[in-house]
C-alpha cells in the first residue's frame, strides 16, 4: 500500500512541477508577442549616456561584377541564397562553378531554364576564378 501511495505522490510531484513550469514559460519573457518589449536594465553609470535602439538588422548590397549575365545571377541565385555568397567564396576554377550550377539545378531542385544556364556559368567562369577575380 505504501509503494501505491509513493508512486501517487510522485506523479503529483511531477504534475505540479509540469504546471509551474507551463506557467512561468506562458508568462515569462519568451512569447513571441512580447519580443520587441524586452528591456534590458542598463547600469546607474551610463543610464545617463547611453543610448540604444533597436531596428532591422541592416542588409547590404551585393557587389556583383559587372557584365553579361549579371542580372541572370541575381535573379535566379537569389532564390536559395543571396548572391553575396558568391562573393564570399575563394575564387573558383571555371570547371567547379560549371559543376557548382548543375548542383543547384540537379541536386537542389533549383528551376534555372536551360538556356539560362550556360549564360550564368559563363559570368561565374569570366569574373569569379583565380585568375580574373579582381581583390
Amino acid at each position: 500500500m505504501s509503494l501505491k501511495r509513493f508512486a501517487l505522490a510522485c506523479m503529483l510531484c511531477v504534475i505540479v512541477a509540469a504546471t509551474a513550469l507551463y506557467a512561468a514559460f506562458d508568462a515569462g519573457f519568451y512569447a513571441p508577442e512580447r519580443a520587441g518589449s524586452l528591456r534590458q536594465m542598463l547600469p546607474h553609470t551610463a543610464a545617463s549616456a547611453a543610448s540604444y535602439e533597436i531596428g532591422a538588422y541592416p542588409l547590404y548590397p551585393t557587389n556583383l561584377a559587372a557584365g553579361d549575365g549579371q542580372s541572370e545571377v541575381a535573379s535566379y541565385c537569389n532564390a536559395c541564397h543571396s548572391p553575396r555568397y558568391i562573393t564570399m567564396q575563394p575564387p573558383l576554377p571555371p570547371e567547379t562553378w560549371a559543376a557548382e550550377v548543375n548542383k543547384m539545378v540537379n541536386v537542389m531542385g533549383q528551376p534555372i531554364p536551360d538556356e539560362v544556364q550556360p549564360v550564368i556559368i559563363k559570368y561565374l567562369q569570366t569574373h569569379y576564378t583565380p585568375e580574373t577575380r579582381k581583390p
